[in-house]
């Protein structure tokens, strides 16, 4: 399922796998159709679809990141978002939905509490994101909040 998910973990038709992943995980738990996955999920330590889609988009950026600009390379204000990549313009949903485009955005939503090398960053990553357990990109960009990590992290 995780095979080239950077490339296809965006589109319409994930729905489906997402689904289906959800079906996997009611069978193995031996739980009912009407049962939330979301602690199924945390239980198992098995990532949804979104959330292992954001953790391979994240890797990629991180083992690329000389290949990305940050916003103090683009203007010389000391801004609170200086060290944030730079997310280049543009007007195509395509564009925006593709690995470079969602990579700097999922990024740059990151916490901070997040770094070291890959292999810390990784694990520190995925802890986050089973502690969350996303459902949708749009879910994971809202949990900004400290209050939100805090919650998380209990």
């Amino acid at each position: 399922m995780s095979y080239g998910i950077i490339f296809w973990g965006n589109s319409a038709d994930n729905d489906e796998i997402f689904k289906l992943q959800k079906r996997a995980i009611r069978v193995m738990t031996n739980s009912s159709n009407r049962t939330s996955c979301h602690g199924l999920c945390k239980e198992l330590g098995i990532l949804p679809l979104c959330s292992q889609y954001i953790l391979s988009l994240v890797v990629f950026v991180v083992k690329n990141k000389d290949d990305f600009i940050i916003n103090s390379d683009v203007h010389p204000y000391n801004t609170r978002s200086n060290t944030n990549l730079h997310p280049s313009l543009a007007r195509l949903t395509k564009y925006q939905k593709g690995a470079y485009f969602s990579g700097i955005k999922v990024y740059n939503c990151l916490p901070i509490q997040l770094s070291g090398d890959v292999n810390k960053f990784k694990l520190g990553l995925k802890k986050f994101l089973l502690a969350g357990s996303f459902y949708s990109i749009e879910e994971f960009l809202e949990w900004n909040t400290l209050r939100d990590l805090n919650a998380l992290y209990s």
